[in-house]
């Protein structure tokens, strides 16, 4: 029996760690009923309390969308990149350049006191990145070697761990309330009038493929005794799509890396703060997104165009942000230049568009999806959204972008960063003459265009997490690792600052250490990343040949 301990002990140190985590996760599970129930009493005490101080509510014509708070000066606090905003019509603009709205979103004070829960997190950032240092040190100089027959074992923990601490910590705390509010009008519209949901919903202002995901969530809510959770249900998608993400870097680095190196990459995201605070936390949907983007870059990656412009198209349909990340799609279909390919692919494109959009186009004009992208963009017509790059360091946040800014205004400086981003890419892209570098390409898309174009919201940076760290995988330079690192501190904070600290409220005079500091360093990173690839083209060049 003591052999037997002794030779299996590390396999018993896993699964009492599976347990103790599956207990905590049943534990909070089970008291979030009466969390819930408190929550709802909390609610109802404040719409009284508005009533009573005689706080004004949002006319008839309000329209619910990203981004006020409540605050304990009874101020509503637009707060774009959240969630539930009131329509041009009712919005105004203090004197100090806040932007403030008449009416709530019901997250009150009460939400507030979840936000205690806020420095252990940032407490756990720094223990993660200090382990993470240690880990790489001992794969890299001390030669750490995982025994092969502990590999499914050990993987299968890390993914449950990741798991059942995701579900237990969405318990702490209700998520960004605007956002949740709006997610339940969703889902429960959704579940009701599916064919109907962009005619009766308040500002269903995302594209339709979420809403597929909504309807499942509205569907099962609809249950009297699953209603409880429905919190829960909403956080749930992008809850798995992170544990899904990290096993698919898992997978695809046992391709081109060591076994020990697989596990820790895959440790380092499916335990990143970053993800933490996004999806169990704030309970948005970044999570889903960047694993569509994943695999469209994974399929391109493995030269099947025509799959991967379906993926492309599911992105692009689920949010405008997947835009961004088309010109890679465009790169490669110039680099192959196949004609039958090229038909195939806008072809496969089209019917996928259509499948999704149909449904919803009962009684809707022939072209009211273009009108949805078009009042989505044109939503927050600012330099900056709450997004810390370079225009917040400018002090342009919450800025009309049609203010001249240097010759121009901001929004046409936006689009030529744009523009040059893509120019640039293409170039690495094209000189590099590898398929490798489509991760990378996706890398200095996102962490470009949200460093240096208009209207960037802080959690439009996430999907970086994942690619930094992909862009390792296929390229072998550990450079990249440091912007992995380098973009977990800098999106952890910008998303903790809005999240937590954010209802005081932020405006083109907002100005501090943090704001300007993660900034700079988002604006110094990227340059950093241009580097690197500027480095490896010159290394590989006259040496790499296309994959086919």
């Amino acid at each position: 029996m003591t052999i037997f301990l002794k030779k299996n002990l590390f396999k018993i140190g896993l699964i009492f760690l599976i347990l103790l985590s599956a207990f905590f996760c049943i534990y909070s599970i089970k008291n979030y009923k009466a969390n819930t129930i408190i929550s709802k009493n909390n609610i109802q005490q404040f719409n009284n309390n508005k009533s009573n101080k005689n706080i004004p509510v949002p006319k008839d014509n309000a329209k619910f969308s990203n981004g006020t708070r409540y605050n304990q000066k009874n101020n509503i606090q637009n707060q774009p990149g959240n969630s539930m905003h009131f329509g041009k019509e009712n919005s105004k603009r203090s004197r100090n350049g806040t932007h403030q709205i008449p009416g709530g979103d019901m997250r009150g004070d009460f939400s507030s006191t979840k936000s205690k829960y806020a420095p252990f997190l940032t407490l756990y950032l720094i223990a993660f990145l200090i382990l993470c240092a240690g880990t790489f040190y001992f794969i890299t100089h001390r030669d750490l070697k995982i025994n092969r027959n502990n590999i499914k074992i050990l993987i299968f923990s890390l993914l449950c761990i990741g798991l059942f601490l995701r579900i237990s910590l969405s318990t702490v705390m209700e998520g960004y309330g605007g956002d949740i509010n709006l997610f339940k009008d969703w889902a429960s519209t959704a579940a009701n009038s599916f064919s109907q949901f962009y005619t009766n919903a308040k500002s269903g202002d995302y594209p339709p493929l979420y809403m597929y995901v909504l309807f499942l969530i509205g569907k099962i809510a609809s249950a009297s005794s699953i209603n409880p959770y429905y919190t829960l249900l909403l956080k749930l998608p992008s809850i798995v799509t992170d544990v899904i993400t990290a096993y698919f870097i898992y997978r695809l680095a046992k391709k081109y890396l060591s076994l020990e190196f697989s596990v820790f990459l895959s440790a380092f995201y499916i335990f990143n703060p970053v993800t933490f605070i996004d999806s169990a936390l704030w309970g948005q949907v970044d999570s889903f997104f960047t694993l569509i983007i994943v695999l469209s870059l994974f399929l391109l990656s493995e030269g099947k165009t025509v799959l991967s412009s379906i993926a492309f198209t599911c992105a692009v349909l689920m949010k405008p942000q997947g835009i961004i990340f088309l010109p890679v799609l465009l790169f490669e279909l110039v680099r192959e230049r196949n004609l039958e390919t090229c038909v195939k692919s806008i072809i496969s494109a089209l019917i996928t568009a259509l499948v999704i959009i149909l449904p919803f186009s009962y009684n809707q004009n022939a072209l009211w999806i273009f009108k949805l992208y078009s009042k989505t963009i044109s939503e927050y017509p600012y330099a900056s959204v709450n997004g810390f790059n370079f225009f917040n360091l400018i002090g342009a946040n919450y800025k009309k972008n049609s203010e001249v800014f240097f010759i121009f205004n901001y929004q046409i400086w936006g689009m030529i960063a744009i523009i040059a981003i893509t120019l640039s890419c293409w170039y690495l892209y094209a000189k590099n003459k590898n398929r490798a570098f489509v991760f990378a390409s996706a890398f200095v898309q996102i962490s470009g265009v949200f460093t240096f174009s208009t209207g960037m919201h802080e959690r439009y940076l996430f999907p970086a997490a994942a690619l930094s760290i992909i862009s390792f995988i296929y390229l072998k330079d550990k450079r990249l690792l440091t912007l992995a690192v380098g973009y977990t501190i800098t999106i952890y904070t910008n998303i903790y600052y809005i999240l937590f600290g954010g209802s005081r409220g932020m405006n083109s005079d907002s100005h501090s250490l943090i704001t300007d500091g993660v900034s700079m360093l988002n604006i110094i990173l990227f340059i950093y990343l241009m580097k690197i690839l500027i480095d490896l083209m010159l290394k590989m060049k006259g040496r790499v040949t296309y994959e086919n």
